[in-house]
């Protein structure tokens, strides 16, 4: 049971503003300029009993459809509802995961450092490099970390990224640009991969990236993207869905040098977006580079088996000034979850979630593109989400289709403007969904769209 709230009191306010030498507690915020200060108050309802508070926030809640049973879920765009074992749940959820921090003390944190160590090696073996680090917080922030790397690595600051990378990525690396002085420069889509014959300047680049497969669901040549960037010189960075890793080739060995993805599909919720997680690997030579966390593996005085944080006098910790990044941390509780759920798959269930999930793509396609008006936008191959366009607006059929029971997807607008993206329809399916469902679904779609 939680503490309860305990404010202030009058006595224990006066002494600490006396304490600080001030007055009243505006004196806290001078330094803050009154245009920048709220001028009139903010507009909150009255005072409320703590039962009353708890009824009207269920009474909030109650109005989310959450997907399961309220709403069928066929949407994706970087968060998915694949199936979580109630193993995952009971492992992750034990208090010794749950209230751990940071291991700092090896000596009473081995449990945790060896899972964090299992959770590398797993994400090394999929991602196909050397060496992953600890976690970060998701997979915008890892890609951020990974296009930093590279360009203080290559000593250029100007990125090539693909236009299939997720919208919200590519905004966020903008934004992280404007400190990091990298300069992102987009290559747009073609048929649904990017149209590397496009790019007719000379470089330099520091960093290629490319997602594989991509936003709109297609999968993209990464050989192809590794010829592109030796051109430049550049380091190839390769966003990767950890799910296609049961049927596809890793990143690593097609070329990727920064390997970087999103490890919520491995028993995390989609949870209103988050807490999620950053996955993030990369080649040996650029381990003293690598952000954020790394367990290692040792033996102890006695010769048994330990694990510590390794690596930890590197610039982010102690050479700020020559710094590529500044995290320091990783988000344990959700590698430990996706470390759990990858030791439950196995590469058997692996394959069997990125088969499942393949198979009711396909079945999903052919459903809605036998639908008068609705028209498939990409003609390359994809493993779990494919855009269409329809004669209604996607926002539109979204909406009718809750009616119904189904999220129908994700309208694509954001980052795609003037695209031939531009109004469609991103679809996902999982191994969740059921040949039932589908059904039901197109069926829905279609009473939609008439």
């Amino acid at each position: 049971m939680s503490a309860p709230f305990v404010a202030h009191t009058d006595a224990e306010i006066a002494e600490m503003l006396a304490f600080l030498g001030l007055e009243d507690l505006d004196g806290l915020f001078k330094e803050i300029p009154e245009s920048l200060r709220l001028a009139g108050g903010l507009d909150l309802p009255p005072a409320m009993s703590e039962p009353d508070v708890a009824w009207r926030l269920d009474e909030l809640a109650s109005r989310n459809k959450p997907c399961g049973r309220d709403l069928v879920c066929f949407a994706g765009a970087g968060s998915y509802d694949h199936e979580i074992p109630a193993v995952v749940k009971a492992i992750a959820s034990r208090s010794e995961f749950v209230t751990a921090y940071t291991p700092y003390q090896p000596e009473v944190s081995q449990g945790v450092l060896q899972a964090i160590f299992e959770y590398q090696t797993m994400i090394a073996r999929l991602s196909g490099l050397e060496v992953a680090n600890g976690s970060l917080y998701d997979g915008a922030a890892a890609l951020v970390e990974a296009v930093n790397l590279a360009a203080v690595a290559t000593g250029h600051r100007r990125v090539l990224c693909s236009e299939g990378v997720n919208p919200h990525w590519r905004q966020q690396l903008k934004t992280f640009s404007r400190g990091s002085g990298n300069e992102i420069e987009t290559v747009p889509l073609s048929g649904g991969v990017t149209s590397w014959d496009e790019v007719d300047d000379e470089g330099p680049f520091g960093a290629v990236v490319v997602a594989a497969p991509n936003f709109v669901g297609c999968l993209e040549d990464i050989a192809r993207a590794r010829v592109v960037a030796d051109g430049f010189g550049a380091r190839l960075v390769v966003c990767f869905d950890p799910v296609s890793a049961g049927l596809l080739r890793s990143p690593g060995s097609l070329g990727a040098d920064l390997v970087v993805g999103e490890g919520q599909p491995f028993g995390m919720a989609m949870g209103f977006g988050g807490p999620y997680l950053g996955l993030f690997a990369c080649r040996l030579a650029d381990v003293r580079r690598l952000p954020g966390r790394i367990v290692g593996e040792t033996l102890d005085v006695e010769g048994r088996h330990a694990y510590v944080m390794t690596l930890r006098a590197r610039e982010q910790d102690i050479r700020r000034e020559r710094a590529s990044s500044n995290v320091c941390t990783n988000q344990t509780l959700m590698a430990v979850t996706a470390a759990v759920q990858l030791s439950w798959l196995g590469p058997k269930g692996l394959r069997e979630m990125a088969l499942g999930c393949a198979r009711a793509t396909r079945y999903t396609r052919e459903a809605l593109c036998s639908i008068d008006g609705v028209q498939l936008l990409t003609s390359a191959p994809v493993l779990r989400e494919f855009a269409v366009r329809t004669p209604v607006a996607p926002e539109t059929l979204v909406e009718r289709l809750v009616e119904d029971g189904y999220l129908a997807g994700v309208p694509i607008r954001e980052g795609f403007e003037g695209t031939a993206y531009d109004g469609g329809l991103l679809v996902a399916a999982t191994e969740r969904r059921t040949r039932a469902e589908i059904d039901g679904y197109a069926a829905a779609f279609e009473k939609a769209i008439r």
